[in-house]
């Protein structure tokens, strides 16, 4: 049989510690983190994309639940009705490019938007809407924007910041 992907649970904050014991045994392991620029120069510069979790690849029937069961800072692979849930390799891909794109941006530039631009939501429930973006909200993927529908006041709407673009109020 091949090597398939399996999710691992571990304890709160012991993810690297885990992925370093596994890695250590010769296992393939995957542990998605986002490089962050903190507040505090302090703080953690990686947080867990997936907190609690990472991925490993292995043959269970040659390594056997209990590698995972007994390492130092694991709870168990997540299963469904008592069987270990593998998870698909173009899964993993997905993941590893969704965050090399997100690395690529610079989260702690300034924010592509002003308060008081005019935008136009282009993805999601409200795409197709025109909105006033207000802000970007402390995870800075997200923004607020204030939406106005039905000769309503403006609601303030709380989306992803890809879902916008800018409307170039030269152009309209």
């Amino acid at each position: 049989m091949a090597n398939l992907w399996y999710a691992l649970h571990v304890k709160p904050h012991k993810e690297p510690a885990v992925a370093g014991l596994l890695e250590a045994k010769g296992y393939e392991v995957y542990y998605p983190v986002l490089h962050v620029k903190p507040v505090n120069p302090r703080s953690r510069k990686e947080r867990p994309f997936f907190p609690g979790y990472l991925f490993v690849c292995l043959e269970l029937s040659e390594s056997g639940l209990s590698i995972l069961r007994w390492t130092e800072g694991t709870h168990g692979l997540v299963e469904f009705g008592g069987e270990p849930a593998s998870v698909p390799d173009n899964l993993i891909e997905e993941l590893k490019e969704r965050l090399a794109d997100l690395e690529l941006r610079d989260l702690s530039g300034p924010a592509p938007f002003e308060k008081g631009d005019r935008v136009r939501i282009v993805d999601g429930a409200f795409e197709g809407y025109e909105a006033i973006f207000d802000t970007t909200l402390p995870d800075r993927d997200r923004v607020q924007v204030l939406l106005t529908y039905l000769r309503d006041q403006p609601k303030k709407l709380r989306i992803d910041s890809s879902y916008l673009l800018k409307i170039d109020s030269k152009n309209d």
